[in-house]
Parts: structure tokens; C-alpha cells; sequence
């Protein structure tokens, strides 16, 4: 779909959209199914994949087409630099950014590239493609090999081939099959094109981007390469706030002060963004290519021409041994694009080579497909082919199975005297069968890639071999049909492995490092039995307690990590940063100014993320580069300690867990925490729910049941108040914020609440937050620290800007958030998905440490809430007398219910970005109660996807949530043609119609 109207640019003569659209005459709705819209699509995933990405460097000055004009230092050959630029793309066929040309060129061709061909990219059409990416400080191209040019029959309505694009990281959720472009982009950095050019606001040049004061003209030598050793751990991007901390704690000194008030000092090692262009203190720095050649600036590319280099070396050694058979190479096994494939586990003997068939359409579909052919092909009572008479080893052959029914394929591993050792290619295991049954394979059956592949799990490297994970893995996994994350798609796929098939999942990989631990190392808790000096750790919000009792296991662990904390305070690298987090990853983190042991149980995107300290059971959020690996000689006496944190619950109460008032907590925490010599008696030991059932006492007599706590609450009116409200431990009320060490991150999140993601303690989802459009899974959003120093809420409830629109007749692209029939669906434009992204970040941070304080809630206000793991921006509709409170989301169009416990002021900061939800209805159609098939089928066609929208007309409103969007929406995916819903639902109405 191309247009040469830009979203709200002057002076540019439009392409008359609007004389193709349906609306304007009824005749015209045939002489649009010729004039197709022809605007290839960049959407590789839908938004729920996209946001679990993190976003590129910045893009490139808009005045590019100044520069191509410029004069040229000194003549060069042009024919040369594009022949080799060509030669470059065939290497990245999914593109790169202009900026590594220079690195790459130098690498590989041993000279500099000339300073004006790099300006002369945008005219060589024919070899390259220059796009330009959305971006509050547009400083870079990307490079792409020359598109493939397309013909249509008719004038076409066209979009605006030079619009920007608009970098979204990745989400979470693996709810929906991608959306594939006609032209395949970088994985790692994938664009959507965007229908028009963005407003005046947007396309503005890099002015917008805030200007670094005067500064010292360079950094020393020494201080380039520690900046760059930490920023090549980071790949995702790293907040310019958190340099001074992270630099003083790996190298012990002091980040000298100029740099971040210079912050274009650092241009040289890295890609400096702005989100936020009313805040230049909020800057993004992303690793990117020095002036020296070689390095972290190319890791990436490095690693792509390895892999690419080791897959045609593994392609050239079959053609070589199936040369006897076949001229075709059996192609590669690509790994799904799915977030979270299907896997079917065949047998592990190293966690490092877990061998996998994938499962789904194009693979354990498609081999069905084929050994049904094959099956036919070799038929015995059709023709009795015979056995090959010459094997070697190597060899690809068909295998006429024990059952005498199934032909698999295989390959020869080992040939004997009358028998053969077999390897079943796409089975993944091997036998020793009789010459007799192996046949030829015919050519047709090596165009399907083989089956069987490994894959390696996260986190178990050191421990690939160990006799008690393999049993665990065995017992957990083998056989089974498991969710796998993948979080790295190298030539061997790392991945977290989890069975959904019980009411919560499992992390097996979390499931296998827990049978390292040595139980002798923690105290069994028996019935009736009593324990002293027994310190209570936390006091969730649902009156669960976390106590800590004396055991080997605890003086072991004490000593374990003062001899970390020595260490680290001893060693100057980033080597121990957490540069690729996951769910159930055990590492470090400060707690109360010292290292402690914590477990991810929840990803916001790729930089926020929530931890619980095991040893305590507190939970936090925090940023990615608060946590550090545990040291090698460290790890195995570290993971053989169980965590330490005991799980309890006070006995014969009246009120179940669950349903205690704030006041209750508030007083239980007041008695017990930070006092070291408590006692307790088990009353019950619960299994299945893995709580103790205990007597609490501030001292020693725990003789007398009158002095316990529990007697204490029971006699109180601590449980007479607010009887209605019922909260759980899924979402608990955050009532104190304990007072941290000043050695303690500012952006960490500790709470003595129990943790507050929706699983249970040490056991993480697999679906991660969403902290992108909610329909997808959230993906890689950027995140940042809290506000640094928040103001308080506005008293005039002071609203964000408006969204800003082009005219009508012009394009965008959206993302359709909520589809509930062609007369109402809510829209999110791209433009700003980014922006959204970075506030979601920062919500989390901030809310997640604020003390909540009692709100009186109102209806029609805004404020900020709490739904599953992410906090939202909302408008309140209707305050229940239950307590909970019915919200709507003011930037994903959904409606919730939710606690009133649940919801906090919108600070101003936070309050700057547009709502990025509007509602609309779709133009062409005449307004109609719409049936529930038809609203099935639109919904099918439009939620949850990535779309062009043609704007029709605007219907203004006092409020920002009550404005509305008259649009044709059309699905640009496929490359063949374009599908204009409105078209697909009219033709549907009427035949609904004739059937009536």
C-alpha cells in the first residue's frame, strides 16, 4: 500500500487515495480489487514478538537528501564499491545498520570506504535499499539489498515508499502466528514500514534529539575501553543514569563527571538515544562500532557469517556423501519462528545436546506428509525395490522398518559384516539393522529438511553432564511434548523448556538446577515441634510469612557469600554482568547493601524483570544490570544450598490467607520484623501447597499458646475491617517498603510483600508480562529507572496531549489492540510504540517500590493500575462495593476488574504521552447490528494484528477516550495482492442477508 502523501506534510501532491476508496461510490468498490494496494509489508510478527525485541540505535538525519548533494572529497570507482556492496548484502541478506558499513567494508576488503559513496547509497536503487527509521534522535539508515520490483495493471493507491519506520521490541506471549513480510528483515531489529511519513513532530531532523552542553573534546584511551567493555554486555541498551553505578562497582573508581553531562563524547563507542526529547538526561547508549576496526561492533555480523559459513560447510559434507544417491543437498532445519515452539523431547545424554523434533505445520506435519509418501513409493505389493548392495558411512538411504509398514529415512553411521548401524534422521535415535532392509533413497524425499535437532538448555552449562540433572531431565522430560523459549536462535538454540500441561507451568531447566541441592542442608520441620531463634523475613500481603531457621544449610550459605563479597570487591571486570536473562535463572543481587541469591521469575521485556530473593522471600524489580552471575567456584557450594526462606502461615485464625485486611499486616509486621529471636511451634505441615501451618511467638515461651501472635490477632478486631475485600497472593497490596542501605540500587524494588507476579514462589510463568500491546506478548520493551524525583499527583488531574493525526485520505500503520465488531475497535498508531514501551518500563519500576497509601477513588479519573504483572494507565468507571473497581486502559482499549488496593496516582511524569488507544469503526459498511459471526469474523481478521489504516474522518470529543476514527483497514502481509476488511465483511453481510 503506497502513498505519496505524507501523514501531515504540506507540499507534497497526493496520490488522490481517496478517489479509490470503496466509500465514495458503490461502483467502485470492482475497480478497486484491480487497483490492489502494493505496499510490502515489514511486519514480520505480530506486535506480541515485536515488543519482546529491543529497539535498534537511533535512525538518520532527515536532511539526507541535502547530503547526496553535497560536493565529493576525491573521485572514487563507483562500479567497484557497489560490486562489493553487493557482494556485503549477499552476506546480510536481512540487512544492517549503515553506520557498521564503514567496519564491515574495512574487514573485509582492507580499505576505508569512501566517505561520499556512503552518501551516495540512497541513488544506488538497483543495488541497495536505504530506509529510514522512526526514531526521537534519527541519526541512522538501515541497509538492504534492492528490492524486488513489482508491476501492477492499474494505477495503484500508494503509500509513501519513504516513510520512516518504527523499531518494536519483542513481547512474551506466543498467542498468534506471525505475520510474515514479503521481504525478510533482521530478526534482531525488525522494521514496519510505515504508510506515510509521520507528522511534522516526527520528521522534524535530529534537533529534536536535546543538544549536549560544551564538554572536554575526547575521552582518554583507558576510560574508551572500560566504557566498552561494559557496553558490549549490554546489548539491548543501557540507561546513561546507570553508568556511574555499574562503572565504580566493576572498577572500583569513580566515572569521571563530565561524561554524562558530554554525552556526545561517547559517539564514537556507541549510539546515543533520546525517548524522551523533553528530558535530555533520559538518553539510551547502545553499543555500536568504533572507529577501530574489528571488535564487540560486530559481534553480531561475526556471528551470522560463522554460523552462515558452518551451515554450508555441513551442507557441502552431505552433498558429498549422498553424492552415490542424489545431486540435491537436503536443506537446513530452520529453527520456528514461533516465541514458544512446541517440542516433542527424544533423549538427552548432555544438556548441551538435547535432541528435539519440532512440532506444527512445516514439521512434524510435513513429516508425516512425507513417510506417507514414502510409504506408498516403496510399497511392497506395488514393486519389492531392492537393497542397496554398496554403503558407506555417511550415506543417506531408506529404512524399511521392524513393522515391515513404515519406510524412515536414515543414515549410515557404521557398516558391518551382513548388518548396518543406522541413525533415523528425523527420529533422532539410532539401531543396528540387516542389510536387507535398507533402500535407496529417491530424490524427492531429500527436499525436506531432517527433523531430529538438538538444542541446549539455558543455564545447566556447567552441570551438562551431571549424573542428578540428566535423571531429573529423564524423569521431567523425555517423551514429552513441552513449550520451548527460545532464547537464543543460534546454530545450537538455547532454550528454557516448560510442560503446561498441569494447572501451572514448569520450568524444567529451573526444575533440573534444584537437583543439584543437597537436602541435608536444611532442617525438616516436624509437627508439634518447636524452634527457636527463628527470624522472620517478610510478611506478604496475604498474611504468608517467610522465616528463616538456624541449620547448616544457613551458616554454609552465610559464609559462601561473605566469600563473594570479598571476591567482588577484589575483582575489577564486567565479566559477571547478566547480559541474557530468563525465567528461573538463579543469580545475585544486592539486598540491604550485601550480595544475595534471587531467582528471575518474570521478564518485563529485555531490562526490567522481577527477582525474589530466596533466601528471604522478598520480592523486587529491578534493572537487568543490578544482577551479576555467581563466580564459577562458587557456583556448585551455592546452587547445593535449598533456599533458605521457609514458607508459613499462622494457625487456627479465622480468616484463610487471602483475606486479610492491611491493618492485620500492618500489625503482624510491626510485632515480628527485625527481631532475631522469635520462636515457633508446626501445628501442620501442608505438601501440596508446600506452607507450614505455625504458633508465632516474639520470645521463647511457646509453651503457653495465650502468648502466641496468633491468640493476639484472633482476640483483636484486626479482621473486622473492610470484610468484602478479598485479596490473594496474586495480587498482593504492597503496605511498607522496607528502608534500604544507601549501597542499594535506587531502581531495585524490595517489598515485604510476597511476590508479585502470577506464580508462586521460585515457580515462574512462561508467558512474561505484556508491557506491549496487549493482545501480543510483550516482548523486548525498553525499561528504564524510576523518575528521579517524581512530582506529586496533579490536583487538576492535568491530561496528556492529544493524539495527533494526518488529514483524512492518509495512511498509518496501527496495531489493532481490541476487535469487538466492524462498529468498534480500539487502534494503537506505531509511531509512538516505542515512547509507550519506555513509560510501561518505568511504571513498573516505580510503582513496584511505592509505599501504597490510601486513595479515595472516583469515577472518570485516571490513575495508575495494576493488572497481572504490568501497571497501566486507566480511567476508572465504576468504584464496586466489593472493592474492586472497573478500569479501562487507556492505552490498549481492554476493560478490567481490579482490587482497589491495586490502584495509585498518576504521577505528571507520567502523564506526558499521549493515551495510544483510540477507538474506531470501520468506513465503507453502513451501520448495522453486527451478529456475533460476524463479529467472529472480523475479529479473526483484524485483532491482534499489525494493519494499515486509511483515515476517513475524525470525530472529536471532549475527552481524549471518546474520540473516534472513521477507517478503511487494510492487511498489507500478503505480497500477492492486499485485503481490504471492509470488502471481506460486505460480502459476508449480504450473504448472511440472502440466507435470512
Amino acid at each position: 500500500m503506497r502513498d505519496g502523501q505524507s501523514e501531515g506534510k504540506t507540499g507534497a501532491q497526493p496520490n488522490k487515495v481517496h478517489q479509490n476508496t470503496p466509500n465514495r461510490k458503490e461502483n467502485q468498490a470492482a475497480d478497486r480489487s484491480e487497483k490492489r494496494m502494493t505496499l510490502p509489508s515489514r511486519f514480520h510478527k505480530e506486535v506480541h514478538a515485536h515488543l519482546s525485541r529491543n529497539p535498534p540505535p537511533p535512525g538518520s538525519p532527515s536532511n539526507r537528501k541535502e547530503s547526496l548533494n553535497s560536493g565529493r572529497e576525491k573521485p572514487y570507482n563507483p562500479q567497484e564499491v557497489q560490486r562489493r556492496i553487493s557482494e556485503i548484502l549477499g552476506k546480510y541478506s536481512n540487512g544492517f545498520w549503515v553506520s557498521k558499513l564503514p567496519q564491515i567494508y574495512r574487514e573485509l576488503y582492507k580499505q576505508d570506504i569512501p566517505t561520499e559513496a556512503i552518501k551516495d547509497l540512497e541513488t544506488w536503487i538497483h543495488i541497495c535499499t536505504v530506509e529510514k527509521t522512526c526514531s526521537s534522535n534519527p541519526s541512522e539508515l538501515l541497509l538492504y539489498p534492492a528490492k524486488e520490483q513489482t508491476t501492477t495493471t492499474s494505477p495503484t493507491p500508494i503509500l509513501n515508499p519513504n516513510s520512516t519506520s518504527a523499531p518494536v521490541p519483542n513481547s512474551s506471549t506466543p498467542t498468534h502466528q506471525p505475520v510474515q513480510s514479503p521481504t525478510q528483515r533482521a530478526p534482531s531489529t525488525p522494521l514496519l514500514t510505515h504508510s506515510g511519513s509521520s507528522s511534522p513532530r516526527t520528521t522534524t531532523s535530529s534537533s529534536s534529539s536535546p543538544s549536549p552542553p560544551s564538554s572536554p573534546a575526547t575521552l582518554s584511551p583507558d576510560l574508551k575501553l572500560k566504557l566498552e567493555e561494559l557496553l558490549v554486555k549490554y546489548s539491548n541498551g543501557l540507561w546513561a543514569h546507570a553508568l556511574p553505578k555499574l562503572f565504580q562497582d566493576t572498577y572500583k573508581f569513580k566515572l569521571p563527571g563530565h561524561v554524562l553531562e558530554n554525552l556526545h563524547l561517547l559517539s564514537g563507542i556507541c549510539t546515543i538515544d533520546y525517548p524522551m526529547p523533553d528530558n535530555p538526561k533520559r538518553a539510551i547508549l547502545y553499543k555500536g562500532s568504533s572507529s577501530g576496526g574489528g571488535g564487540e561492533g560486530t559481534k553480531d555480523e561475526n556471528s551470522n557469517r560463522r554460523n552462515s559459513s558452518a551451515k554450508k560447510e555441513e551442507l557441502r559434507v552431505r552433498e558429498e556423501l549422498g553424492r552415490r544417491l542424489s545431486n540435491h543437498a537436503v536443506p537446513s532445519l530452520q529453527i520456528p519462528k514461533d516465541e514458544y515452539p512446541s517440542v516433542l523431547v527424544v533423549e538427552a545424554t548432555n544438556t548441551n545436546g538435547v535432541i528435539i523434533r519440532y512440532i506444527g505445520e512445516g514439521y512434524s506435519l510435513a513429516q508425516e506428509s512425507m513417510e506417507d509418501e514414502m510409504r506408498v513409493f516403496y510399497d511392497v505389493n506395488q514393486r519389492r525395490p531392492t537393497p542397496l548392495s554398496s554403503l558407506s558411512s555417511g550415506q543417506l538411504i531408506a529404512v524399511r522398518a521392524e513393522e515391515e509398514e513404515e519406510i524412515l529415512r536414515g543414515q549410515v553411521c557404521e557398516v558391518m559384516a551382513d548388518r548396518v548401524k543406522v541413525h533415523y534422521v528425523d527420529h533422532g535415535f539410532s539401531e543396528v539393522i540387516s542389510k536387507t532392509k535398507v533402500l535407496e533413497l529417491h530424490e524427492r524425499f531429500f527436499k525436506l529438511p531432517f527433523q531430529a535437532t538438538k538444542c541446549k538448555l539455558a543455564g545447566l552449562d556447567p552441570f551438562c553432564q551431571e549424573p542428578a540433572v540428566l535423571k531429573k531431565f529423564e524423569t521431567m522430560a523425555s517423551g514429552k511434548i513441552l513449550l520451548a523459549e527460545i532464547i537464543d536462535r543460534g546454530q545450537t538454540p538455547i532454550a528454557v523448556l516448560y510442560d503446561t500441561s498441569q494447572d501451572d507451568d514448569v520450568n524444567i531447566n529451573a526444575a533440573c538446577m534444584k537437583a543439584l541441592q543437597d537436602k541435608t542442608l536444611t532442617s525438616p520441620l516436624q509437627v508439634n515441634s518447636a524452634y527457636m531463634n527463628v527470624t522472620v523475613r517478610s510478611v506478604c500481603s496475604d498474611g504468608t510469612i517467610y522465616c528463616q531457621l538456624p541449620s547448616r544449610g544457613l551458616a554454609k550459605l552465610n559464609e559462601i557469600l561473605e566469600n563473594i563479597e570479598t571476591y567482588f570487591h577484589s575483582q575489577v571486570t564486567s565479566e559477571f554482568l547478566v547480559s541474557n536473562p530468563f525465567c528461573g535463572k538463579v543469580c545475585l543481587a544486592r539486598y540491604k547493601g550485601k550480595w544475595s541469591r534471587v531467582e528471575i521469575n518474570n521478564l518485563h521485556g529485555r531490562r526490567v524483570l522481577d527477582i525474589l530473593f530466596i533466601d528471604v522471600g522478598v520480592q523486587a524489580s529491578v534493572e537487568v544490570f543490578e544482577l551479576r552471575e555467581i563466580p564459577s567456584q562458587f557456583l556448585r557450594d551455592l546452587l547445593a544450598i535449598p533456599p533458605q526462606a521457609v514458607k508459613c502461615c499462622l494457625a487456627d485464625l479465622a480468616v484463610s490467607v487471602g483475606s486479610w485486611t492491611p491493618e492485620a499486616v500492618q500489625w503482624l509486621r510491626e510485632k515480628v520484623l527485625n527481631i532475631t529471636d522469635c520462636s515457633m511451634k508446626v501445628a501442620k505441615v501442608d505438601e501440596t501447597k508446600r506452607c507450614t501451618y505455625v504458633h508465632l511467638f516474639t520470645d521463647k515461651n511457646f509453651h503457653d499458646p495465650g502468648r502466641s501472635l496468633n491468640h493476639q490477632m484472633a482476640q483483636s478486631d484486626l479482621f473486622q475491617q473492610q470484610p468484602d475485600v478479598f485479596l490473594t497472593s496474586h495480587s498482593p497490596a504492597k503496605i511498607f517498603t522496607t528502608t534500604l542501605s544507601s549501597r542499594t540500587p535506587s531502581s531495585g524494588v524490595y517489598s515485604n510483600g510476597c511476590p508479585t507476579s502470577t506464580s508462586s514462589p521460585g515457580k515462574p510463568h512462561v508467558r512474561r508480562a505484556l508491557t506491549g500491546p496487549r493482545g501480543g506478548g510483550g516482548g523486548n520493551p525498553t525499561s528504564t529507572n524510576p523518575p528521579e524525583a517524581p512530582s506529586p499527583p496533579s490536583s487538576s488531574l492535568q491530561l496528556p496531549p492529544l493524539l495527533e493525526f494526518p488529514p483524512a485520505g492518509n495512511n498509518i500503520d496501527v496495531y489493532v489492540s481490541v476487535a469487538c465488531h466492524p462498529g468498534h475497535f480500539v487502534l494503537q498508531p506505531w509511531r509512538d510504540m516505542y515512547r509507550l514501551v519506555v513509560l510501561m518500563g518505568e511504571m513498573i519500576l516505580y510503582y513496584n517500590k511505592t509505599e501504597e497509601k490510601p486513595l479515595n477513588i472516583e469515577k472518570n479519573h485516571i490513575y495508575a493500575a495494576k493488572i497481572e504483572n504490568s501497571w497501566h494507565r486507566v480511567l476508572v468507571k465504576g468504584v464496586l462495593s466489593n472493592g474492586l473497581v472497573s478500569v479501562y486502559e487507556l492505552d490498549y482499549g481492554k476493560h478490567e476488574l481490579v482490587s482497589c488496593t491495586q490502584l495509585q496516582p498518576l504521577i505528571k511524569e507520567f502523564r506526558q504521552l499521549p493515551f495510544q488507544g483510540i477507538t474506531a469503526q470501520l468506513a465503507g459498511l453502513k451501520p448495522r447490528q453486527w451478529s456475533e459471526e460476524a463479529s467472529i469474523v472480523f475479529r479473526n481478521h483484524v485483532e491482534k494484528k499489525p494493519l494499515v489504516a486509511q483515515l476517513e474522518a475524525i470525530q472529536e470529543a471532549t475527552n481524549p477516550w471518546d474520540r473516534k476514527l472513521v477507517v478503511f483497514l487494510v492487511d498489507t502481509s500478503q505480497e500477492e495482492r492486499d485485503i481490504w476488511v471492509h470488502d471481506i465483511m460486505a460480502e459476508f453481510a449480504d450473504e448472511l442477508t440472502k440466507k435470512l
